[in-house]
């Protein structure tokens, strides 16, 4: 059995807290240090992934590579990029050198989305990711869409910055259907996820202060194990229409608490999130996307 990947104590810890052990254990042999045949093919006509990385001192952002068909290609040990993240992005120079990074890619049509975590490196026209975890994920919470270029859309130069969440911004997560989150472990191990629910179920609470539910998932808790262990996080949400880009790093923390739980409609456990920081870059997406179809899965909204 190909079986080259264990659980790190906070991942068993996560498990343990929300009584799905037995069945983490279970799906443990799907998460191998290598890409499939079928993994393959399927990155190789994805559009777009998210990373995350971190910065030196800790601080986790996640970011966005897109590209034509075929940007994407592995082997059974290899995953290579002909893209980097834009000059402007929190990851440039991260990047740059090599560093641990975990990506997840998403096929939204289909509802199909694959993980590969690694250590990256920089080439001449993009990064070359030595595979550590490959797995795929269930279709789960995903709204279906389809892309079309904008061939025509060019990324602001001048990212606005700040400490926390515009009028604007908090708008646009407290309507969001998806985003991602990026995670280390304690030894700076990436991962990149994907979090979706029906309009609402991002909780914006201030400028500074995100709540979410954690609905049922893989069971493996690998993002939570993370935070288990490592509070630092990164956010990314998407302007599906516009194709802008918010990026949010800052620290996260799980309510266990059955009491939080009850307070959200099909929640497992919540998620509370601190802001630190706030990228927005206009027009950083070259993609538009049609109208969700929301994913049956999705428990409603209250």
């Amino acid at each position: 059995m190909d079986r080259t990947v264990a659980y790190h104590e906070g991942e068993r810890a996560a498990q343990s807290k929300a009584g799905v052990h037995e069945e983490a254990e279970r799906r443990l042999p799907s998460v191998r240090a290598r890409v499939p045949d079928v993994g393959a093919a399927f990155l190789a006509a994805q559009t777009a992934a998210v990373l995350g990385a971190a910065w030196d001192d800790g601080t986790l952002w996640a970011s966005l590579l897109t590209g034509p068909p075929g940007f994407i290609t592995a082997s059974e040990h290899r995953v290579d990029f002909a893209a980097r993240p834009l000059t402007t992005d929190p990851l440039a120079a991260v990047l740059a050198a090599p560093a641990e990074l975990g990506m997840i890619a998403v096929d939204f049509a289909r509802r199909r989305r694959m993980r590969v975590n690694g250590r990256a490196t920089p080439t001449a026209d993009g990064l070359q990711v030595e595979v550590v975890q490959a797995y795929s994920n269930c279709p789960k919470y995903i709204q279906a869409r389809s892309a079309q270029p904008a061939p025509s859309r060019v990324p602001d130069p001048s990212p606005a910055f700040a400490s926390g969440l515009s009028a604007a911004q908090q708008d646009l997560v407290a309507t969001a259907d998806t985003f991602f989150i990026a995670s280390a472990s304690a030894t700076g191990e990436c991962d990149a996820s994907h979090r979706g629910g029906n309009p609402g179920f991002v909780d914006v609470l201030s400028a500074t202060r995100l709540r979410w539910p954690d609905y049922k998932g893989n069971a493996m808790m690998m993002t939570l194990g993370n935070l288990e262990e490592n509070p630092a996080a990164g956010l990314l949400f998407l302007d599906w229409v516009a194709g802008d880009l918010l990026q949010v790093t800052g620290r996260a923390r799980v309510d266990w608490s059955p009491a939080a739980a009850a307070a959200a409609e099909g929640a497992q456990r919540v998620v509370e999130f601190e802001v630190e920081a706030v990228q927005a870059t206009a027009g950083a997406v070259p993609w538009t996307w049609s109208l969700p179809d929301y994913s049956p899965a999705n428990p409603p909204v209250r």
